[in-house]
């Protein structure tokens, strides 16, 4: 008996240290996500196998068939007439406010009490079926045929065409870009929906960027004096960098919360792994 205990008492321990370990690193304890997420567009890849669409900046959105979600598997407090009549069925897409409206879409997103005028002006912007069998081709009619269905003006079928080339592609980011939109996505057609990043769904802008995990700061100078002069991030392969550029002054005197994810640009990688010219964009909602 006394043999058993200790046995347990050990198992025991080694999960508390475990557990302890986790949480010290950025993310570990997160639950993973079950969308489909974006590697970047390469020239050269077969453009004939995919579809493009626009890329609405909003917020990523999962509708599981009976609740909204964040990317993170976070609910979202919209109306309950905006959800009214959708089907038990699972939609990818982005809660979106219009172009050049993302910091409105996520203010609407964050509200825990919904603001009626607010979400008046929200659209939910569907580009899949995750549950729906099949490649994304035969999805994709799924999908269009879905939404035709609801009948609802705040709920949309993401518009998809083809394109004939490199040249093609680009001439179609300048006219989306020059809209006022954010850039491009490309979804391969023959492929099935997997919830991890991979090259079945691309994405397409006018610069790079990526994600890092915040875990620490450094102090300002001259007129930054007693707030944050830059982030200390670390990305996921393990790279730790200082994000300074594209801070505001509101955002130096409250910076995001170690262990928040950032959004940041750049322009190409240094020799060290480094990316050049970062610049902060955005925190990450989960």
């Amino acid at each position: 008996m006394h043999q058993c205990r200790t046995f347990y008492l050990n198992v025991y321990r080694l999960a508390v240290l475990l557990w302890f370990w986790l949480s010290l690193v950025p993310g570990a304890l997160a639950a993973q996500s079950p969308l489909m997420l974006a590697n970047v567009y390469r020239a050269g890849m077969p453009l004939a196998d995919y579809w493009i669409s626009e890329k609405y900046d909003g917020v990523r959105a999962y509708w599981d068939g009976r609740r909204l979600l964040t990317r993170g598997g976070e609910p979202i407090a919209a109306p309950s007439w905006f959800t009214a009549g959708w089907p038990a069925r699972a939609m990818d897409g982005e809660l979106w406010a219009g172009r050049g409206q993302f910091a409105q879409a996520v203010s609407t997103v964050r509200t825990q009490v919904p603001q009626e005028q607010a979400w008046r002006a929200m659209r939910f912007m569907v580009f899949d079926l995750p549950q729906e069998p099949g490649v994304f081709d035969q999805r994709l009619c799924a999908l269009q045929a879905l939404v035709q269905t609801l009948q609802l003006p705040w709920v949309s079928a993401v518009v998809q065409s083809k394109v004939a080339d490199h040249v093609a592609l680009q001439a179609m980011l300048v006219r989306v870009v020059a809209a006022g939109g954010e850039g491009l996505m490309l979804h391969r057609g023959g492929s099935r929906y997997l919830a991890e990043r991979n090259d079945d769904l691309l994405k397409f802008k006018p610069y790079d960027d990526s994600e890092a995990v915040v875990i620490g700061y450094t102090p300002g100078k001259g007129k930054y004096v007693g707030m944050v002069g830059a982030l200390l991030v670390q990305t996921p392969n393990g790279l730790r960098f200082k994000l300074g550029s594209g801070l505001s002054d509101a955002l130096r005197r409250q910076p995001p919360a170690l262990g928040s994810t950032v959004t940041y640009r750049y322009r190409g990688i240094n020799a060290s792994g480094i990316p050049r010219f970062a610049v902060f964009m955005r925190i990450r909602e989960e």
